[in-house]
């Protein structure tokens, strides 16, 4: 892997029609108050967005295409898809920067946009906006999401196409040649990256197992399955909830959810897991009140969502409860 710069992006969300930053490398726990604060332009509806490392500028998604504003909320650039959509449902375009900031790579769900033609991936300048390469999928998603590789120069796609399946996609400017890569899989939905870039985790898109591979191979080395959990049918059947992540380069955090045969009643449980054999370590209380709601951070911390839109960080001595 060729090494790179750290250039973490921050921790952001979009609440109440702004983009919030937070400090997620101080030690601070509870719910979490915005270092930065960055506006999208009036008129735009922010459907995806990532900041840079240094929290001055802001990229954003719309339905049309990605937008760039600074801190003052300034429009640096707009990139606008090509060609009309027939839709304005069903379809998400995304976005993700490249660990140097230097490209924003733009999801583009053009077939379910009725643009006419099939789902296209373009990496932009992300100083100025320009098309610096634009790959063909050939897949029809819904939307897409982005993980940024530390160490390397790659960024990795989530194409979600409904109940057709999950394709996953490496991009990258290995040499300062554009290239992407597609994993011989269709069934699998990424879900995160290892801290150290070694390993990334999916989950099963019929959600009945989660396995850990090699990077950047995708080469398995482990799968857990719902049975190994103790849930095998009967009165209380679970799948894997689309969620979690590496709790610390070791640890993985996993959800299992179901319903209840006997009650009706939904539940979910987060789980401790080797991230190095699979080994199932125990149960622990996430805080969360969503099964989707749990986002690690890879330093033994996590993160919820308080009732005010902002995040909640976490840890397993109680912190932030």
């Amino acid at each position: 892997m060729s090494e790179t710069p750290d250039r973490r992006q921050p921790v952001s969300r979009l609440v109440g029609g702004v983009i919030c930053v937070y400090d997620t490398a101080a030690p601070v726990f509870g719910e979490l108050v915005p270092v930065a604060v960055l506006r999208p332009r009036e008129g735009d509806e922010v459907v995806g967005h990532v900041v840079a490392a240094g929290a001055d500028r802001a990229y954003y998604t719309t339905l049309d295409g990605a937008v760039c504003v600074d801190a003052d909320g300034t429009e640096l650039w707009r990139s606008d898809i090509e060609g009309k959509r027939s839709d304005r449902y069903a379809h998400r375009p995304g976005c993700g920067l490249s660990p140097d900031g230097r490209r924003l790579w733009l999801y583009q769900p053009d077939a379910m946009a009725g643009r006419g033609r099939g789902d296209a991936w373009t990496a932009l300048d992300a100083a100025t906006g320009e098309v610096l390469a634009r790959f063909d999928l050939e897949t029809a998603g819904h939307g897409g999401g982005h993980f940024t590789h530390p160490g390397s120069g790659a960024v990795l796609l989530d194409v979600g196409e409904g109940q057709d399946g999950t394709v996953v996609f490496r991009g990258s400017f290995a040499d300062g040649a554009p290239e992407v890569t597609a994993y011989p899989w269709t069934d699998r939905c990424l879900i995160a990256l290892s801290p150290d870039g070694r390993h990334f985790l999916t989950v099963d898109h019929g959600q009945g197992d989660f396995t850990v591979h090699a990077y950047p191979g995708g080469e398995g080395a482990f799968t857990v399955t719902v049975d190994d959990f103790g849930y095998d049918g009967g009165e209380c059947e679970a799948v894997v909830e689309w969620s979690g992540g590496y709790l610390d380069p070791d640890t993985l955090a996993v959800v299992l959810c179901g319903e209840d045969e006997e009650s009706g009643e939904e539940w979910f449980r987060s789980f401790r897991v080797d991230a190095r054999t699979g080994r199932i370590l125990g149960e622990f209380d996430s805080g969360a009140e969503e099964s989707s709601d749990l986002h690690p951070l890879g330093d033994g911390s996590w993160l919820t969502t308080a009732d005010s839109g902002h995040p909640v960080r976490r840890r397993a001595d109680g912190r932030g409860v």
